[in-house]
C-alpha cells in the first residue's frame, strides 16, 4: 500500500490512522533515509494516542516509553541508529520495555529487524517531489486493519 503524504497535515492525519488501529503487542517499524520522516510519524501516532506533551526524539536515548493515562496503551518509541549490532537491544532490555506495549522502531534493522512479526507494520519513507511518500506493509496480524 502506498500512501501520498504531501504535507505537516497528511503525515499527522496518517499517524491518527495508525495509531486507531494498534494494539498491544504491535510494531511500527519506520525505514527511510535521514530526513525522511520517521521521527515526525512516530511524533504524529504518539500524539494521536493521547500524549500531550512535547515527544523527544531517541536518537540519543535510544528508548522512550509512554504509559496509559498519558497514551491509550503503552508504548516504547525506540530509535535503533546508533546501534552496531543486533544484540546490543539485549543490553537494553528491550524485551521487557516490550511487554504489553506497542513498539515504535526506528532503524529496525539495526535491531535485527521485526518484519517477521506477525504484529508488524513496516513503513518505509521516502521523500519525494511534494512531501514524502509511505509504503506501508502489514504482518498477518493487520489484515482488516491496514490504515
Amino acid at each position: 500500500m502506498t500512501i501520498q503524504l504531501p504535507d505537516l497535515g497528511a503525515m499527522e492525519h496518517f499517524g491518527a490512522r495508525i495509531a486507531a488501529q494498534l494494539r498491544a503487542g504491535d510494531v511500527v517499524a519506520l525505514t527511510g533515509r535521514v530526513g525522511a520522516g520517521k521521527t515526525t510519524l512516530a511524533r504524529a501516532i504518539i500524539s494521536a494516542l493521547g500524549y500531550g506533551a512535547e515527544v523527544p526524539s531517541p536518537t540519543f536515548t535510544i528508548i522512550e516509553t509512554y504509559d496509559p493515562p498519558a497514551v491509550r496503551l503503552p508504548l516504547v518509541h525506540a530509535d535503533f541508529y546508533r546501534l552496531e549490532r543486533p544484540e546490543e537491544i539485549e543490553e537494553l532490555g528491550l524485551e521487557d520495555y516490550r511487554k504489553g506495549a506497542v513498539l515504535l522502531a526506528e532503524w529496525p534493522d539495526n535491531a535485527g529487524g521485526f518484519e517477521s512479526e506477525p504484529g508488524c507494520l513496516a513503513i518505509s519513507l521516502e521523500v519525494a517531489e511534494e512531501g514524502r511518500i509511505a509504503i506501508a506493509r502489514g504482518g498477518a496480524d493487520w489484515l482488516g486493519r491496514m490504515p
